[in-house]
Formats: C-alpha cells, sequence, structure tokens
C-alpha cells in the first residue's frame, strides 16, 4: 500500500510517500481502508521531533492522527463493529496513523461516520472536535447564559468551540484575524475582536466565565486573559507548552487540556452533524503524495482552515 512516513525527525522533506506492507490487524482492532486522514499542527510537531518527550513515536513513523474510512477487517475479539461500517476516529498518537491507504486501529476508539457529509470531510473532526468538546464541558463546565471568551477562534478547534458555545447557549465573545473573521462569524460568534488591531483589555469590558485560549500567544499575553475572568471563573488552555494562568487571590482556575480519544464524545458530534446542529468546514482535499508540501506551508503559517488527506483509491 501507499503511505507517507519519516524515518528521521526533521524538516517536511523527511516525508516519504512510499510503498509500506499493509497492516494486520491483532486483538481487539480493526483495519481500516482510510477515505481521508487531516493535517493538524501537532503532526508537524512530532515529524519535528519537538514531542519525543510525551508524543514518542517509533522510526519509520507514518502521521496523521484523525481517520475516516470503511473498516475492511476485524481481528480478534471485536464487538460492535463490522466489516462494510464507515467509521471515524482519533487514533493512538503514539502509533502510526492514517496517512496511508490502509491503518489498524483499537475497535473502541471508533465511532459510526456522518452520513450527512460525505466520508473524507468527517476527518476534519476527531481531534480538534473532541478538543473543542473537553475543553468546553469536560473542564469549563460550561453552561447556558455564561459569557465565554474564545481566543483563537479563526482555527480549527475554535470554529467547533464557537459553534458548541453557542449552542449550548452562551454569549461567545471571539478572537479573529481578516482572513477568518467571515468563518468566526458563520459559526455563530456574538462579538468578534480582531487581534491584529485591538488589544483584548480594551474590547472586553465586562468580565467573562470563561476563557478559552486556542492560540500560540507570549506568556505575558496568556497570563493576562486571567485578567479578563470573573472571580471563580476558569482559564482553559490548550497550548500546553505554556502552563494555564490562574489567580488564587480570585478564584480564577487555570486548566490545561490534554485531549482524549472518546468514541461516545465522538459520536455525540456525529449525531450533532447529522442533525445539523454542527457544521464541519474542510478548506480544501489534497493527494496523499501532497502531504509534505502541505506541511511545508504549514510551516511558513500559509494554512488557513481544515485540510483534509485523501490517498489514492485501494
Amino acid at each position: 500500500m501507499k503511505a507517507v512516513r519519516f524515518h528521521e525527525h526533521g524538516d517536511p522533506d523527511v516525508l516519504r510517500y512510499e510503498d509500506v506492507e499493509q497492516p494486520v490487524p491483532g486483538a481487539g482492532r480493526v483495519l481500516i481502508r482510510v477515505a481521508a486522514t487531516s493535517f493538524n499542527p501537532v503532526d508537524g510537531n512530532i515529524r519535528a521531533g519537538l514531542m519525543q518527550g510525551p508524543i514518542p513515536v517509533t522510526l519509520p513513523h507514518t502521521p496523521g492522527i484523525d481517520v475516516a474510512g470503511t473498516v475492511e477487517s476485524l481481528g480478534a475479539g471485536v464487538n460492535g463493529v463490522r466489516a462494510g461500517d464507515q467509521v471515524v476516529g482519533f487514533l493512538p498518537m503514539t502509533e502510526d496513523g492514517a496517512a496511508a491507504q490502509y491503518v489498524v486501529a483499537p475497535a473502541e476508539i471508533l465511532a459510526p461516520a456522518p452520513r450527512s457529509i460525505p466520508l473524507p470531510d468527517a476527518a476534519a473532526l476527531p481531534l480538534v472536535g473532541l478538543t473543542a468538546w473537553q475543553a468546553l464541558f469536560d473542564h469549563a463546565k460550561l453552561t447556558s447564559g455564561q459569557r465565554v471568551l474564545i481566543n483563537g477562534a479563526g482555527g480549527a478547534v475554535g470554529g467547533y468551540a464557537v459553534q458548541l458555545a453557542k449552542s449550548a447557549g452562551a454569549q461567545v465573545i471571539a478572537t479573529a484575524g481578516p482572513r477568518s473573521s467571515e468563518r468566526v462569524k458563520a459559526a455563530g460568534a456574538d462579538e468578534i475582536v480582531d487581534h491584529t488591531t485591538t488589544r483584548l483589555s480594551a474590547a472586553v469590558t465586562e468580565p467573562v466565565d470563561v476563557v478559552l485560549n486556542l492560540a500560540p500567544v507570549e506568556p505575558a499575553k496568556l497570563a493576562a486573559l486571567a485578567e479578563l475572568v470573573r472571580p471563580g471563573g476558569v482559564v482553559v488552555n490548550t497550548t500546553v507548552w505554556m502552563p494555564a494562568p490562574s489567580d488564587e487571590k480570585r478564584g480564577v482556575n487555570g486548566i490545561d487540556v490534554y485531549v482524549r480519544s472518546d468514541a461516545e464524545q465522538l459520536a455525540h458530534l456525529v449525531a450533532l452533524i447529522d442533525s445539523g446542529e454542527l457544521r464541519v468546514d474542510v478548506a480544501q482535499h489534497v493527494q496523499l503524495r501532497e502531504l509534505p508540501a502541505l506541511h511545508a506551508r504549514a510551516a511558513t503559517g500559509a494554512l488557513s482552515g481544515k485540510s483534509i488527506v485523501v490517498p489514492p483509491a485501494a
């Protein structure tokens, strides 16, 4: 089968489009014929060798944390999944990913794919959708009527976070640059702050209940986010290389998010898609052989929106 792998850590040019032996599912696992994976910034960090501590991978390594595809065959002891099922999943980050024609996945991480969108587009959901859901509801405990500031709403996680927060009945203030402001507005933000021209402290004049930080901001700017939160509120941070700020005197709690694979939550997000309550935005589809070029574009900051990576037909 065709796959993209890197045999050493480094720049995007370490990625190779090559022939690889098709994997065989062991006990509790399934073989998936990949319809698509997607690009996530963490893919670039893993490839570059920046995540060898928290996310050690064995070389050569196939990237691609998200998968959408069709179950091809089952390993021993698999229940609840059948050959022919269309599924989505957030794959184990330390194992080979879905930048290939086939991938093996633990059966328990899979959820039925949405039926209302093309199967390849479903690869835009797992990692970023779960990050948004867990940040808002597992950690921030967001409820109807609260005010939430989503800093860095123009990215893929931000798009889901705005939609989910608004659907939960929250008032949503979102920061976004000129390239993404229309997309954030369409997601349902009540107020948009252009972070390229406006200071947050000047724009957010009333305290918020929750700050969700999705942006790799400078440490001083990250710390300042806690000042925008009411006493007893929370700052939830997904840029885990910088700890979430807190303010003990005012009871503001800082929480760092380490997203986890959760098939039940993923199935709930799929149900929201199929009911029309959650929209999946895809910026572009690229062929698997173009993945090295996609990594190179991401390294320069040229990517906007979610990129779907499609392997050749099996």
